[in-house]
C-alpha cells in the first residue's frame, strides 16, 4: 500500500510540474500560485528563494536573518539544498535580465 501512495505522489508532483510548465506569462503565475497556495506558503517560497539568492551572493547568516527574516534553520536548510535547481533558475533569470531591461528600455523610448 504504501509503495502505490508513492507511486501516486509522484504521478501528483509530474502533474504539478506540468501544469507550472504550461504557464506562459508573470500573469498566469500569479493566478495559478494564488489559486494553489495561501499568502503564508507563497511567503515562505518567496523567503527561500531570497534566502538561496543571498547564500549564493555569499551574504553570512546574520545579513540574511536580518534581511529576509528567515531563521537560521530555514537558511542552513536552504544551503544544504543549493544546486541545481537553484542554479538553474538563478542563471536563467540572470541571462533573461538584460532582455527585460532592454524592453523596458524601448518601451520607455516610446512613450
Amino acid at each position: 500500500m504504501r509503495n502505490n501512495n508513492r507511486k501516486n505522489n509522484t504521478s501528483s508532483l509530474d502533474e504539478l510540474y506540468e501544469a507550472i510548465l504550461c504557464l506562459e506569462t508573470k500573469e498566469e503565475c500569479e493566478a495559478f500560485f494564488a489559486d494553489l497556495c495561501t499568502i503564508l506558503e507563497l511567503q515562505t517560497l518567496s523567503q527561500r528563494l531570497q534566502v538561496a539568492k543571498m547564500l549564493r551572493d555569499h551574504h553570512v547568516y546574520h545579513d540574511i536573518v536580518g534581511t529576509t527574516g528567515a531563521s537560521t534553520a530555514t537558511i542552513s536548510r536552504v544551503n544544504r539544498s543549493l544546486g541545481n535547481g537553484y542554479d538553474i533558475v538563478f542563471d536563467r533569470l540572470q541571462k533573461n535580465a538584460p532582455e527585460k531591461h532592454k524592453n523596458s528600455g524601448a518601451e520607455q523610448n516610446e512613450e
